[in-house]
């Protein structure tokens, strides 16, 4: 029999342990999403598409399919950008795309967000909305909508109003899915030119 077996270790009170080495600090830099991102972006958001309404598709994207969303806006000069860790790992991601493919909208953007699972409740979706809404200010964008389900996307419309936009319109029962009939909301921001 050995020692340990019958003589249970004994241990430090915890007054005396050395201190647990502190979790590093969440933090992220905000950038340009590339092409080499998006494989990341189509993970992040297939999450979404698999177990949330926040987004009404309802089956996953193909790499082909989310690189030709990305080549369209990024041609079109509309910003996607991507919030990465000190080690390169996307944590998230934002964009606007046009509200509507008639030329008269060109000025009219819906913006998008969406954070990975670990990120979410750490500051870092406000912080990607706030780089998109300067960034689309930039662009020469002048009207942000932003369309949200009305079922499990309290805190996108939380965010949203934060940020100065005001609810515009609800439309109920326009989307099918989990079995369910779900709404949106409507919000819209003007962006003014910064002095």
């Amino acid at each position: 029999m050995l020692e340990e077996e019958y003589n249970p270790r004994r241990e430090l009170p915890r007054h005396l342990r050395p201190a647990a080495e502190p979790e590093p600090a969440f933090a992220w830099t905000i950038r340009a999403a590339e092409a080499t991102d998006v494989p990341d972006m189509r993970e992040i958001y297939n999450h979404y598409v698999a177990n949330s309404t926040v987004t009404f598709d309802e089956d996953p994207l193909t790499l082909k399919e989310f690189r030709a969303k990305f080549r369209h806006g990024v041609e079109g000069g509309y910003p996607w950008i991507v919030a990465v860790s000190s080690s390169g790992q996307v944590l998230g991601y934002a964009y606007v795309s046009p509200w509507k493919e008639k030329a008269a909208y060109r000025y009219t953007v819906e913006d998008s967000i969406y954070l990975g699972p670990a990120s979410t409740g750490r500051g870092l979706g406000t912080a990607l909305f706030e780089a998109l809404l300067d960034r689309s200010r930039e662009a020469g964008m002048k009207e942000v909508i932003a369309v949200i389900a009305d079922k499990g996307a309290e805190a996108s419309i939380a965010m949203h109003k934060r940020f100065g936009f005001t609810e515009v319109g609800h439309m109920g029962k326009v989307g099918f899915k989990f079995d369910r009939w779900l709404g949106t909301y409507m919000l819209q921001k003007s962006l003014k030119r910064r002095k």
